[in-house]
């Protein structure tokens, strides 16, 4: 079992990147690997700004990406590129921050025209913190998201297969069959 950290870069407290990060979060853990969340919007502002990593906060926030076999990070896109948020929380880690770990970039936004972001953007950024394995991401549109209620997400068919194929490839990496959700515990009638 592995542990994979999801990283939202949401400055939203309404994301529908953080909603996508749940949904694959749960799919990952389906097949048996352990998922921690989290969220650059709850940290600290001041010394997540300042890059204080002795604030205890942020100093977990690091040691949860030392922690992490795998790291999935989703950001929405704002004027062509990933959040200044996600880029601040990056900024933060040290240059080796994700050697030895596969990384899969996801990314929401409004429009097609963003969908380079993760390559000319992000991938990049990763790449400099020591990973890799930087697997192949994938983008969504915000139109093809509906948060439900409960807080659950309904993808539509156009961004389904996607992010299926994109925890296949992560489940891959993390030596599980893809597609096999792992066994869940029968329930008492």
């Amino acid at each position: 079992m592995a542990h994979v950290l999801t990283v939202s870069g949401s400055p939203s407290a309404s994301s529908r990147t953080a909603a996508l990060l749940r949904h694959v979060g749960d799919r990952v853990a389906e097949r048996g690997h352990r998922v921690t969340p989290l969220a650059v919007r709850d940290l600290p502002p001041g010394p997540l700004l300042s890059a204080d990593v002795s604030d205890p906060a942020i100093r977990e926030a690091v040691a949860a990406v030392e922690r992490a076999d795998a790291v999935v990070v989703g950001t929405p896109v704002y004027k062509a590129s990933f959040s200044g948020a996600l880029k601040t929380l990056l900024d933060l880690l040290p240059q080796s921050a994700l050697t030895g770990k596969t990384v899969l970039p996801l990314a929401t936004g409004g429009s097609p025209a963003h969908v380079l972001a993760i390559d000319y953007g992000l991938r990049p950024v990763l790449s400099s913190l020591g990973t890799d394995s930087i697997l192949r991401g994938w983008f969504v549109l915000d139109r093809h998201l509906t948060r439900e209620a409960d807080g659950s997400v309904t993808l539509a068919a156009e961004a389904a297969q996607g992010i299926d194929d994109a925890v296949d490839r992560l489940a891959l990496s993390l030596g599980a069959h893809p597609g096999v959700p792992a066994p869940r515990p029968a329930v008492a009638a």
